[in-house]
């Protein structure tokens, strides 16, 4: 089963500018509650019990978030507020499954992967991208029930207009596994249209094995100078781990930029 998840937050939130030149782009609101909170919905209804949050120094107000609660009680205290005490429950909740290791410098999701290596106990492990919202459905809990099914590694997935591949991890299918489940032959990172063996998109959500840190740890940056998960995942790929690409239900928000989060806040307000 799959208990533990990570979160990478350390990004700088640079297409959210000027929004994030001082705030953490995972606590802007959307729909009046901030986003990192549906990620966190999706990992508790999903079955998730540990949480490793990645943050860097200048994402503190994160950890704040969770931690500095006095606001709250005295507000609690003067006003005993049903709906203020039922979101100061839900934080309690949640600052009970997180934990918190920093990423400093901005070397890539796969670095920050790697920063969470001495806390995963488990054989395989949930990784959430915060910028992908996936709302109508449970994009992690139709995961890991794939996982449970195949014992492999799974990562969420759905086409991509040609046009903009280089804007995602591209993979190509090894072979049909069953309906919106296919085997994965190859996966690149960003590629450019000629270099693209498909449209097909890895989204940001993945079950990964534990075996994927030692890949990471000898693995040297890629494009941008970052370390990439994707090559990691490639390397694994080519010693024969099972990944598997899931066409997930349910529909797509990207939170990443400021077109798509207005957008975000429009669609979940339509739930």
């Amino acid at each position: 089963m799959i208990k533990q998840a990570i979160i990478p937050l350390a990004g700088l939130g640079t297409r959210l500018l000027p929004l994030t030149s001082i705030f953490a782009k995972e606590l802007l609101p959307i729909n009046g509650k901030p986003g990192i909170e549906y990620i966190l919905d999706e990992c508790a209804d999903a079955g998730i019990k540990k949480i490793v949050f990645i943050i860097s120094k200048k994402k503190q107000m994160i950890k704040d978030y969770f931690y500095k609660d006095s606001f709250y009680k005295k507000i609690i205290k003067k006003k005993k507020d049903p709906r203020v005490i039922k979101e100061y429950q839900k934080i309690l909740r949640y600052k009970k499954m997180i934990k918190f290791v920093y990423q400093n410098k901005p070397l890539g999701t796969g670095d920050a992967v790697l920063k969470t290596k001495k806390y995963i106990k488990h054989k395989y492990f949930l990784m959430l991208l915060p910028d992908d919202l996936i709302i109508k459905n449970n994009c992690s809990k139709s995961m890991i029930k794939i996982h449970n099914k195949y014992k492999s590694s799974v990562m969420a997935s759905m086409k991509v207009s040609k046009k903009n591949v280089s804007r995602w991890g591209i993979y190509k299918i090894k072979k049909n596994l069953e309906k919106n489940n296919f085997i994965i032959n190859s996966v690149i990172e960003k590629p450019s249209i000629k270099q693209a063996p498909s449209n097909k998109a890895v989204i940001g959500r993945y079950i990964l094995p534990k075996t994927i840190f030692t890949k990471l740890k000898k693995q040297r940056p890629g494009k941008g100078g970052e370390i990439h998960i994707t090559d990691a995942i490639q390397s694994l790929i080519n010693e024969n781990e099972k990944f598997i690409a899931h066409n997930f239900l349910g529909k797509y928000l990207d939170c990443g930029t400021i077109k798509g989060y207005i957008n975000s806040s429009v669609e979940i307000a339509k739930l």
